[in-house]
């Protein structure tokens, strides 16, 4: 079967590290989806406007590998325990796709590159290659009481965010923000560290962050 992309996703995420691990974590995340010139018709969103929610399948395009493995670690498991790939949302996959739902905030039909799709709390690098956009139907898509095995027993892992006035005063577009500071409270790191000496850093927009985080409380020690 030939897939090809649609369209191409732009984030706030130029590297892997740092997005958060599922979407619709983080709401105030915007980005645009851009389609290849030859789906650039308005026919063909039409009535998509109507939907709050949408379905992206998309390809983990910086995970492509030659063989896959029957078992991987989960991160949100400390990153040692081992599950089957398919009990996992684990990027590394015999065939690299990935699903995600976000929040349609609008559908700019007058951008040059229109019709432009608008949305909100995507889990994407940027630049990940889209295959397919479905909307979300609720009386179909949930299951308000589905049993989620392994997962159900997990703890949220959110962290308390310290950004200076000194590091958010380097930042000129204001209006990131607070989408840093959501990004940055699901706490970025590998499970398995916690190290509260160690110094990390995230590429997020235009800006490189660097931050240390220590019983609960991520603290920004730089920005450039």
């Amino acid at each position: 079967m030939d897939i090809n992309p649609i369209a191409y996703i732009r984030t706030e995420f130029p590297e892997k590290f740092g997005i958060p691990r599922q979407s619709g974590l983080a709401d105030n995340l915007r980005a645009r989806i851009i389609f290849e010139p030859e789906y650039r018709n308005q026919d063909a969103v039409r009535g998509l406007e109507g939907f709050s929610h949408i379905w992206l399948i998309w390809e983990f395009s910086a995970n492509r590998r030659s063989c896959w493995q029957p078992t991987v670690r989960p991160p949100r498991l400390g990153g040692n325990v081992h599950m089957g790939v398919f009990a996992t949302r684990s990027p590394f996959r015999p065939n690299p796709l990935g699903l995600s739902c976000v929040k349609l905030e609008r559908i700019d039909m007058d951008d040059r590159e229109g019709p432009v799709i608008h949305v909100r709390g995507a889990d994407l690098m940027d630049g990940t290659p889209i295959f397919d956009i479905k909307p979300y139907i609720k009386y179909s898509d949930s299951r308000p009481h589905a049993i989620c095995g392994y997962v159900d027993d997990l703890p949220e892992r959110t962290l308390k965010v310290v950004l200076p006035e000194e590091c958010s005063s380097l930042i000129e577009d204001k209006t990131v923000i607070p989408a840093l500071v959501e990004t940055l409270s699901l706490d970025p790191r590998p499970s398995y560290h916690d190290d509260p000496e160690r110094v990390y850093g995230l590429s997020f927009a235009d800006l490189n962050v660097r931050f240390k985080v220590k019983d609960g409380v991520l603290n920004v020690v730089g920005i450039e």
